[in-house]
């Protein structure tokens, strides 16, 4: 009997030996394939993304004005520039997106006024193309102050607001940069006195003893204003030489519309809407600068109204 037991207890040592054996490999050829697993996964991203330095296009310039690349301190501006907007892809592609709609409206007005086709970048600087409001007040895709607005004959009231109607801002903003065109002699200079203001410039040209953008030590916003600029219209310009895979149909177009004139008072522009089978959305999402639910409209003065051709939004119930 006793040993019978000890052959028992031989058989179980032995079995128990073989499971821990066991364990052990199928642990190892786990933890093997999981290695080799994790090692595919790696290269498979790495394949399908890189991070890597930009190279800079050796004539980059703005409207026409080159940049002095070879001075070190220019090009690490430049180089920040390109990095932070190649690399911060999704916005990148939102701008890629909005421009396809809306710079075929900015562009034939930047060429009637003779203002180089860079500056619609500039708007891109401005707004991301979106009809924002800085903590200052500045308003619109061009960022316009309220008594500039109303300088250059643009109508800016609690009822109306013409710095949200793009042609209108575009036209205000050709006119603006001309005039200081004329008095800073470069488009580069006349870009950063939009961004901080003429009085702003003239300030550090005269206390700098200089009259030239790049020779300029100026505040963070504006020193990096033109850098930024050139980024932005090199990679809208080249997307594929950055990364970015694009196909016409990911990007946004605009709405076909006609035009409505209305000279009267508009007691709800909700019911107007409905005269034409849109919704309020849809009204305001074309004509930005009404910025009430009605139209005062004392004096009679005309406006004219866009409404979406039929088809393009779904019908008002």
């Amino acid at each position: 009997m006793k040993y019978l037991k000890n052959i028992l207890a031989a058989i179980g040592a032995l079995f128990v030996l073989g499971s821990l054996v066991y364990a052990v490999q199928s642990s190892t050829e786990t933890e093997k394939g999981e290695a080799v697993q994790i090692k595919e996964e790696d290269k498979n991203v790495s394949d399908g993304y890189k991070i890597s330095a930009i190279d800079i296009p050796e004539d980059l310039n703005f409207a026409g004005e080159p940049v002095p690349l070879d001075d070190p301190e220019i090009m690490e501006r430049v180089d920040r520039e390109f990095l932070v907007n190649t690399y911060w892809q999704s916005n990148a592609l939102l701008l890629m997106k909005r421009a396809n709609k809306y710079f075929p409206i900015i562009e034939p007005i930047l060429a009637k006024n003779g203002i180089p086709d860079d500056f619609k970048y500039l708007a891109v600087a401005e707004s991301g193309l979106q009809n924002v409001v800085s903590p200052a007040g500045a308003t619109g895709f061009w960022q316009i102050m309220k008594t500039t607005g109303r300088e250059y004959g643009l109508e800016v009231n609690s009822n109306v607001d013409e710095r949200y109607h793009v042609e209108k801002a575009t036209q205000v903003a050709c006119e603006y940069l001309k005039k200081w065109k004329e008095r800073f002699g470069t488009w580069t200079l006349t870009a950063a006195a939009y961004n901080a203001g003429p009085a702003g410039i003239q300030k550090y040209m005269k206390i700098q003893k200089a009259d030239d953008y790049y020779d300029l030590l100026l505040g963070e916003e504006t020193g990096r204003y033109v850098f930024r600029i050139m980024a932005i219209k090199e990679i809208l310009s080249h997307p594929e030489k950055y990364g970015f895979e694009l196909e016409e149909d990911d990007l946004y177009e605009a709405v076909p519309t006609f035009s409505v004139e209305v000279d009267t008072t508009v007691a709800s522009w909700a019911d107007f809407a409905q005269l034409y089978e849109i919704n309020y959305k849809v009204l305001k999402r074309h004509n930005p600068w009404l910025r009430e639910p009605h139209l005062n409209n004392a004096s009679g003065k005309k406006y004219v109204i866009e409404i979406p051709n039929k088809g393009y939004y779904r019908e008002t119930r």
